[in-house]
């Protein structure tokens, strides 16, 4: 990917930049912002951040006309919450401050959906009032916590079904106060080890009883968040995140293929009411911690070949048995992980995904659509700030406009 010493053939002519329509809402380009979490919340309370003026000053340099923004991972709620400086949205000054965030993105003409999200084991009881973190069982984590403790000395209280549908309701609530706060629509975090991969990814669910064992009893959990979500702020503003192929958080599955096309044919199959407007998913060659080449040397197995899984790649892991199937429920696609200028166009003309999710260039380039669609050069991003800095507008909101920069060149 070319530095601001380069830049690159233009887009604006190509399916990146056509109208796509996404639910209830009429994009005019399909570069789309990824979930970024950034902790750069003010603090409300203990464990609790809201999104301060930063926070909109970030969104809003990045809203374009037309243009998708997702939030960060937003907690649905305290016992939600597994990291500091990330506002959640479960509190009335929450509410208020993801207001000000989707007005801004408003006037700008743009759309933003909020990522509800609930970390599960990936936390510490210091981050929760001293309450035990949850999941599908009591397999903690391998590592440290940001508090400096061993997540293994803290191991996560394993769900009961009466809680598993407390949470369901609590998904359900947080996006009725997303709508609230003015977002276009919500965005279900199903993915990156956190509480719903977690009852997916077989690993880390080892239950026996209704919510465990087979992978439909797996999936039981992610489709009833889905129908409760849909139902309360309906289909057509509702999306998920899911990542078959992750190995963030200790999660690995034993045959992803066959799983998560299982959940997709689930997903395409629901009564329109119920049915997702979009799924995101994450790219087998995208790891948190492993390079591309040591990921798809380790995921290296057959696709599932099915009627509605129609194209094997040579027995490389892929999304496209995936987008098939959801295709049969008119369910749009949207991918993620490491995409540039030069590997985007071709996943949108194949007909592999509908739109893309760009993350870290999205960071660095608060004008993205405009510098790809005009083949501008790109600002190159600082790893060092994704996750706070000091002072917090390092990294954050101090990239340059492409007219900025060239002003001071």
């Amino acid at each position: 990917m070319p530095s601001k010493t380069g830049g690159f053939k233009p887009l604006e002519d190509t399916v990146l930049f056509k109208p796509l329509q996404l639910g209830a809402i009429n994009l005019q380009h399909r570069v789309m912002m990824a979930p970024l979490t950034r902790m750069r919340g003010t603090k409300e309370s203990e464990g609790v951040f809201v999104p301060g003026d930063l926070v909109v000053e970030y969104y809003g340099q990045r809203a374009s006309k037309g243009g998708f923004i997702l939030t960060e991972a937003c907690p649905i709620s305290r016992q939600a919450c597994g990291y500091p400086g990330v506002p959640g949205i479960f509190t009335k000054g929450q509410i208020a401050g993801w207001k000000r965030v989707t007005e801004a993105i408003h006037a700008k003409g743009g759309f933003i959906f909020c990522q509800l999200w609930h970390v599960g084991r990936a936390t510490v009881p210091s981050f929760l009032d001293g309450k035990p973190c949850v999941s599908a069982s009591s397999i903690p984590l391998k590592g440290k916590a940001l508090d400096g403790s061993d997540y293994e000395s803290t191991p996560p209280k394993e769900l009961t079904v009466e809680e598993i549908q407390e949470i369901v309701q609590e998904f359900a609530a947080a996006a009725k106060r997303a709508m609230e706060a003015g977002f276009d629509g919500v965005e279900i975090h199903g993915a990156n080890g956190y509480l719903l991969d977690q009852f997916l990814h077989d690993n880390a669910n080892v239950r026996t009883d209704s919510y465990g064992g087979s992978v439909e009893k797996r999936s039981r959990f992610p489709l009833e968040v889905i129908k409760a979500v849909t139902e309360a702020v309906g289909s057509d503003r509702v999306g998920i995140r899911l990542s078959p192929y992750n190995y963030f958080q200790d999660t690995k599955d034993s045959n992803p293929n066959a799983h998560w096309a299982y959940l997709c044919e689930q997903i395409a199959a629901l009564p329109k009411d119920n049915r997702l407007t979009y799924v995101h998913m994450v790219e087998p060659r995208f790891d948190e911690v492993l390079d591309e080449t040591a990921k798809l040397l380790a995921l290296q197995q057959p696709v599932v070949e099915t009627s509605s899984a129609a194209r094997a790649t040579e027995g490389k892991p892929s999304l496209v048995p995936f987008r098939r199937i959801l295709e049969k429920g008119d369910i749009k696609f949207v991918a993620a992980g490491s995409f540039d200028a030069e590997n985007a166009l071709p996943k949108v003309e194949s007909g592999e995904a509908d739109a893309i999710i760009f993350g870290r260039h999205f960071i660095a380039n608060p004008d993205l659509p405009k510098r790809l669609a005009e083949g501008l050069p790109l600002n190159p991003y600082d790893r060092n700030t994704f996750y706070g800095a000091d002072p917090p507008q390092k990294g954050y909101v101090d990239y340059p406009f492409y007219e900025s920069s060239e002003a001071s060149a």
